[in-house]
């Protein structure tokens, strides 16, 4: 059964925490002249309510619904966390398109031609800044000498507001690994400094080594892996960020990490998450129940109703000649088209060993696999990974809005990654990478080994495209190609990669995004990122 408990706190902290946030970190917020009162924590279930306000960000866009947004000026539709990280890591590459290429700001990211004027870049920014001030405003309010003056001195409640406290670190340190990957830089603003103010520059070295000594500074003190309640972070959160971090240490900071991300996995891997039985039971309306799920972001068709991530994939799975939004758990013309894949993304599922791999949803029909005309619905290959429909086939109760969690983080990624460092020359076993790698495609053939590769097939080509098969659509795509070297210049091309329909180079300035100018604008000790 979901945590339907702390769903409805992270709703009803909403009302309170979003009207009374502060205006740090660029960030401009409705009411910003109010702030967490008095009044509010004078309960001891407060600050578990405010906490869970501050997950509540991830998931949603504001307090009255899924057309409300507490971010001024900005659509809810171009702020949500998990979908602007969904565009940004997943439209921009080789794995899908969205057809209303009139929806603000679509269009660049699909053609890979964005500016410093995209709306998206401004909603994940400002969205993800947002969360780093929610943070804050929530330690300064749970300060030791806050604690005292209000005469909180139970010693039960004083511990849990301490793990409450180094949750709100742990999700604040994750917020500037965001912005270190997408955009390579940040104001930083902690607790600790005045109400507005702009915070200096923070570039990725900086960035790289504020969270990875955050990170494990709090590991111990945060709940082991798998005994923390249903949507709240624990160790094993900690642990994959630190492990992404050190897989693209190259990249950041280009600095050799493999064997760090090795041991943050082994501690992940080993502990007591399993695959699940049923790959596609992952991406179902009763997918918090996944026995290989380490994080997820919240949806709830009813209680948590948004336009989020999960939302946009299950809508925009509905093709417009199949209108097969039933079997998917929405109405049956659903988006009628708004995603399809790329030829290249299309391909990955030719060879021997797929034929019969349960991961390819791939639905080609009588569709063309090229795309000539990103308007035209009716082009290019449909996919259906995400469905509102359970495990048991009950449907959610929302035929609009999901009750699908997007899965941030899941064991499956940790095998990868482990099996990827390996090959990389970090201290892994190349026995277990193969025993890893072998797990997922015999999970993906039914329980039989008939996909299975053997040790000579274990190449860092291969890592690349079995990421693509295992992980299509949940936000890695564009980190996995940048590592790669496949995202930038020629090497690799996709369809309208450049703006072209065959494909074409993009130059390295690609590799991070820009600081959209009402961005920079707010702050004055930001500067752009070269080539913008």
């Amino acid at each position: 059964m979901k945590n339907w408990k702390f769903r409805l706190l992270c709703l009803s902290a909403l009302v309170i925490i979003f009207q009374s946030c502060t205006d740090d970190l660029d960030v401009v917020l409705e009411d910003d002249d109010q702030f967490m009162s008095e009044e509010f924590f004078s309960t001891p279930g407060s600050y578990k309510q405010a906490l869970a306000g501050v997950y509540g960000n991830l998931s949603l866009t504001g307090a009255n619904g899924a057309e409300s947004s507490f971010l001024q000026g900005i659509d809810p539709g171009t702020s949500h966390f998990a979908r602007c990280w969904w565009y940004l890591q997943n439209l921009t590459t080789d794995e899908v398109v969205w057809s209303y290429e009139n929806d603000a700001g679509t269009r660049e990211l699909n053609r890979n031609i964005w500016t410093s004027e995209n709306p998206i870049l401004l909603g994940m920014f400002s969205r993800t800044m947002a969360q780093v001030a929610l943070v804050n405003e929530y330690l300064r309010q749970t300060s030791p000498d806050k604690l005292s003056a209000r005469g909180v001195n139970d010693a039960a409640l004083l511990t849990e507001i301490e793990l409450y406290r180094k949750e709100a670190r742990a999700l604040r340190a994750y917020a500037y690994y965001v912005l270190m990957d997408l955009y390579g830089k940040a104001p930083f603003i902690t607790e600790n400094d005045p109400l507005n103010f702009g915070g200096p520059e923070y570039d990725r070295g900086e960035l790289f080594a504020y969270v990875e000594s955050e990170m494990l500074a709090l590991i111990p003190d945060l709940k082991p892996a798998r005994t923390n309640e249903y949507g709240r972070i624990d160790q094993a959160f900690a642990q994959m960020v630190l492990a992404k971090m050190y897989l693209n240490a190259e990249v950041y900071v280009g600095q050799n990490r493999y064997s760090d991300c090795i041991t943050q996995l082994n501690n992940v891997i080993n502990a007591g998450y399993t695959l699940e039985a049923n790959y596609l039971d992952n991406f179902k309306a009763d997918n918090h129940t996944s026995t290989e799920m380490i994080f997820t972001l919240q949806s709830d068709g009813a209680v948590t109703q948004n336009y989020g991530a999960t939302t946009v994939m299950v809508n925009g799975s509905v093709g417009s000649i199949e209108q097969n939004g039933a079997s998917l758990g929405v109405s049956s013309g659903g988006w009628g088209g708004a995603l399809r894949i790329r030829k290249q993304f299309a391909q990955k599922w030719d060879g021997a060993g797929l034929e019969n791999d349960q991961r390819n949803t791939v639905i080609s029909g009588v569709r063309p696999i090229d795309i000539d005309d990103i308007a035209d619905r009716d082009q290019g290959y449909i996919v259906a990974k995400y469905s509102n429909i359970s495990s048991t086939g009950a449907a959610g109760p929302s035929t609009t809005f999901v009750d699908t969690d997007y899965p941030l983080f899941r064991l499956a990624d940790a095998y990868l990654m482990y099996a990827e460092a390996t090959l990389r020359g970090g201290s892994g076993s190349m026995d277990q990478a193969l025993a890893y790698i072998n797990a997922l495609r015999t999970r993906a053939n039914g329980g039989t080994p008939g996909g299975n590769i053997a040790m000579g097939d274990l190449t860092l080509n291969f890592i690349i495209d079995e990421r693509a098969r295992e992980l299509y659509w949940e936000g890695h795509r564009r980190q996995d190609l940048i590592r790669f070297n496949r995202y930038t210049g020629g090497a690799y091309n996709w369809a309208w990669k450049g703006n072209a329909q065959n494909g074409i180079p993009l130059s390295n300035n690609f590799r991070v995004f820009p600081l959209h100018v009402a961005t920079l604008a707010s702050n004055p000790n930001l500067t752009q990122n070269a080539g913008y």
